[in-house]
């Protein structure tokens, strides 16, 4: 995945290491002509993180257009959706190999989500490393 993925946006803070940039995040039929008789199309405003050793050469309000590589996007869903799938469905068949019982099986499955989400949120300096976006 060598795509580059841009978001156009408008800087809402600016530090000494970050800027943090608020982008409108639209589905693919947002556009669409009838978007607004259909419930299919959204639109949702994120703010995005970026860090950066330049960040006194933005201001407040400025628009921008922020960038990240198709391999962070995927490196996100990956450690966002893939891993957490795979244990859960590992934890599910092992319980209930175990137990026969589904119930328990599924609550265990959940339950292993916790810690899963929990190192994620240790490793949160680390991953921003590898998950970064820039400023065009």
């Amino acid at each position: 995945m060598s795509t580059k993925i841009s978001h156009s946006g408008v800087i809402e803070r600016v530090e000494k290491d970050r800027v943090q940039v608020r982008i409108v995040q639209t589905s693919a039929c947002a556009a669409c002509k009838v978007a607004g008789y259909c419930n299919a199309s959204e639109s949702k405003e994120k703010l995005i993180d970026v860090f950066c050793t330049n960040s006194a050469a933005y201001e407040l309000g400025q628009h921008v257009v922020v960038n990240a590589s198709g391999s962070v996007a995927a490196r996100a869903l990956l450690w966002g959706f893939g891993l957490p799938f795979i244990v859960l469905i590992v934890v599910l068949i092992f319980v209930l190999l175990l137990t026969s019982n589904e119930g328990l099986a599924a609550l265990c499955a959940l339950a292993a989500l916790i810690p899963y989400y929990f190192v994620l949120w240790l490793m949160r300096d680390q991953m921003r490393d590898q998950l970064n976006f820039w400023i065009e």
